[in-house]
């Protein structure tokens, strides 16, 4: 029961927060505040009353548009609050699992290292779903919340580190680490985001030697160092690889489309988004990373 109430509480905490990241979303291109002024439509001005403002329920009883002037809101808005009611209720459901499942007593180390592990991941999420749709609509990846978000990430990895090294979890027989080895624990992921962001600089420099012009901005570099602070390097590099394989399938979609002569050259030299496909990558790695990992190895025999 507690699994199921902790559950829904987590989706509707989602649903609330994803609501204040459309705002987010929609003010921080612009150099707006977030706070100031309510609410509203931002053809009309109309300010939008409270029950206009209610999660994805107020989307669907408007049908999509606006009260004052009818204009089309756009599915980025209830999308955006559905993906993260979903993934944090996700992340609640594992964590209420795992301490239920392993009879972690609540206020041990475990459970604060299970708690850690929780937070972490709505973090995660709600920071992969604000960059996606960022560098979708923007080409956007600010650096004020990539940095922060891989510092933040490092801090509570090796917080949650540090709890299951606690020789009061250790009796649980769940991680088994020993303290002692905290320090190389926290090179070795140290080195990790290093080498993300390095191999997102390696491709850049060797797209400039061959095209002689950026292909890769500095913010992707910035963002596989995030994905590597929380999902460590084999986590980021899978994020890599999906997002690879997701880039190039919108690439050869866009190709496949019918277009004109005129529109040829200028598709040629059209941007896509990589930002938005590691995002997507580093969502399905905290998803399913283990379960993809364990197919990809049994396919190559090991």
């Amino acid at each position: 029961m507690i699994r199921t109430l902790g559950t829904i509480f987590a989706v509707l905490l989602g649903l609330a927060f994803g609501s204040f990241l459309n705002v987010c979303l929609s003010r921080w291109p612009e150099g707006e505040s977030i706070v100031h002024p309510r609410s509203h439509c931002r053809d009309c001005d109309h300010t939008l009353a409270w029950w206009e403002n209610v999660p994805l329920v107020s989307w669907l009883a408007l049908r999509g548009r606006c009260r004052g002037c009818g204009v089309w809101i756009g599915l980025r808005y209830p999308l955006v609050e559905l993906a993260i009611g979903v993934l944090w209720g996700d992340s609640a459901w594992r964590a209420f699992s795992l301490l239920l499942d392993h009879g972690l007593d609540f206020g041990s180390s475990g459970a604060y290292s299970t708690l850690i592990f929780a937070l972490g991941a709505m973090i995660l999420y709600w920071l992969l779903v604000a960059l996606a749709v960022l560098d979708l609509e923007n080409l956007w990846l600010p650096d004020w919340l990539t940095l922060p978000g891989a510092l933040l990430g490092l801090i509570l990895t090796l917080l949650q580190f540090g709890l299951m090294s606690n020789p009061a979890f250790n009796k649980y027989g769940v991680f088994g680490v020993q303290q002692r080895l905290l320090p190389r624990f926290a090179l070795q992921w140290i080195l990790g985001i290093v080498a993300a962001a390095g191999l997102m600089l390696l491709i850049r420099w060797v797209y400039w030697l061959i095209r002689r012009r950026e292909g890769l901005g500095l913010g992707d570099a910035k963002l596989m160092a995030l994905l590597a602070a929380w999902l460590g390097l084999p986590g980021a590099l899978l994020s890599f690889a999906l997002g690879i394989i997701l880039g190039a399938t919108a690439a050869v979609s866009l190709l496949a489309a019918p277009r004109t002569y005129a529109d040829a050259a200028a598709w040629a030299l059209q941007k896509l988004p990589l930002g938005t496909f590691l995002c997507i990558g580093g969502i399905a790695t905290g998803l399913w990373g283990q379960q993809i990992m364990a197919i990809y190895m049994r396919l190559i025999g090991f």
